[in-house]
């Protein structure tokens, strides 16, 4: 399928047929990505997506340990309040 580049405000667009949003599933929100001589749109991800399953991984395996010990500052046992 074919598509014209058109002016939009400052910026040039398609416009995407009805059947092939329908077909793809994009939505609102996409990723533009591009490789080579191509534009790839996708839908976006949201933002952390996947972390909650990293994260249980990474405590499955004991690697969830902080690199660093925290050294308490005179701040913290003075001024800081939870």
């Amino acid at each position: 399928m074919k598509a014209k580049i058109i002016r939009i405000g400052n910026s040039q667009g398609i416009r995407i047929p009805k059947p092939l949003l329908e077909q793809t599933g994009l939505t609102e929100d996409v990723e533009l990505v591009v490789r080579a001589d191509e534009i790839v749109i996708r839908p976006a991800r949201a933002v952390r997506a996947g972390w909650g399953a990293a994260f249980q991984s990474m405590a499955e395996a004991g690697d969830d340990e902080l690199l660093e010990e925290l050294i308490e500052t005179e701040w913290d046992r003075a001024e800081w309040e939870w």
